[in-house]
């Protein structure tokens, strides 16, 4: 087989310490170079990094300066193409900034006469209307385009875009692997297995573990309180171990200990808590969400983690993204960040967690579907740059 050899810019929310992110770009990664052994084109990543040591030393690809407009436009001259995604980059709920820069990033490469990729993104929300004709331009000088839900792609459509130039793709991370020796295998027999006693080999019964990442949304942190109250009332039911998972730092590690504290003391009913410090890496991270039995989660790819290791998922919705996602596991959040019932929460873990292998063998065969169709976008990049030679 002849092998080619590409130069692609990735473009998106990488080097900000957002394990979800990172997971994005990882799984980005891990497509694109299990595509190209497949397919005899090589890919050469360079990466736009807000930290660009911090990405060529996690990763070992070249990385830029994603602000540094000059080393942004020699990256992408050099380059075979640009891919801007995944993840939810053209939006206006958390500011103004986001979707100009990604935007201005495709719309540099357009004009460099690059073919430009959107991959597995999720769009919006878009709440100003000055954005949609600029969306609209840009998408239309791509020479593909995906979108991880129908939401998003309902958007495009209605900016114009056929419903053939639309691919519904899941998410990136739904591809993600375990670390290098470790594999789902594992967590598919402990989901099986979920309704037997775990005895450690010291003879104590190993606690299940309830794994919880968390976020700041509401002013008056009234959905961290119920969440709080949700997993008091679980634990006065049921020994557990309470595995708080920061996926933003430091934010996420603030609103863990929030809820921390208002606990109190559950371990004097048998419960453990505990928190994972400074872990960015995303594989590590999966590796520690294919260890919980169940996870509840604000976060998105805190979900994504736990439905891509058949571990079912609790999701609390800030954003229609959350709705998305759960909608794909034929489910629904169990609330809502404006409304959440702690009663509820704790009654929906408490049913996941007696109910693991029924839960498994009614979502595996979809799980599974998911990981494969996550690839899709890569295949079709590549395909695209091989038949251009």
């Amino acid at each position: 087989m002849v092998t080619t050899s590409k130069k692609l810019v990735i473009s998106g929310y990488y080097g900000f310490r957002n394990s979800g992110d990172e997971a994005v770009l990882k799984s980005i990664l891990t497509a694109l170079e299990e595509e190209s052994h497949r397919s005899g084109v090589t890919i050469e990543p360079i990466v736009l990094s807000i930290d660009p040591e911090s990405t060529t030393s996690m990763y070992g690809v070249r990385s830029v300066h994603r602000m540094k407009l000059k080393e942004v436009r020699e990256a992408i001259k050099e380059s075979d193409g640009l891919i801007s995604g995944g993840g939810s980059l053209l939006q206006d709920a958390t500011g103004l900034k986001s979707i100009p820069y990604y935007l201005g990033v495709i719309k540099l490469a357009q004009w460099l006469k690059k073919p430009t990729f959107i991959y597995a993104q999720g769009i919006g929300p878009v709440n100003r209307k000055i954005f949609n004709p600029m969306i609209r331009s840009v998408f239309k000088g791509c020479k593909y385009v995906s979108v991880r839900d129908e939401q998003s792609a309902d958007y495009l459509r209605g900016l114009g875009l056929q419903w053939n130039q639309i691919h519904v793709v899941p998410d990136p991370v739904m591809g993600l692997p375990l670390p290098e020796g470790k594999g789902v295998e594992g967590a598919l027999a402990g989901a099986a297995s979920a309704n037997s006693t775990d005895v450690s080999s010291a003879g104590q019964t190993k606690l299940p573990v309830i794994g919880v990442s968390v976020r700041f949304w509401e002013s008056d942190r009234k959905e961290l309180t119920a969440i709080a109250s949700g997993l008091k009332k679980l634990c006065a039911k049921k020994a557990v171990h309470l595995r708080f998972l920061p996926f933003h730092l430091p934010k996420d590690e603030q609103a863990s200990r929030f809820i921390m504290e208002m606990l109190g003391d559950v371990t004097s009913k048998g419960s453990e808590v505990s928190i994972i410090q400074d872990l960015t890496d995303p594989q590590l991270m999966l590796e520690e969400v294919s260890k919980c039995d169940v996870v509840i989660g604000m976060r998105l790819h805190s979900l994504i983690y736990a439905a891509s290791q058949y571990v079912p998922p609790v999701g609390i919705s800030y954003d229609p993204k959350i709705d998305q996602f759960m909608l794909r596991l034929d489910s629904e959040p169990v609330g809502s960040t404006t409304a959440l019932d702690g009663d509820k929460l704790a009654k929906s873990v408490a049913t996941l967690l007696d109910q693991r292998s029924q839960w498994l063998k009614e979502n595996e065969d979809r799980i599974t579907e998911l990981k494969q169709e996550a690839r899709v976008p890569a295949q079709q990049i590549i395909n695209y740059l091989g038949r251009k030679g």
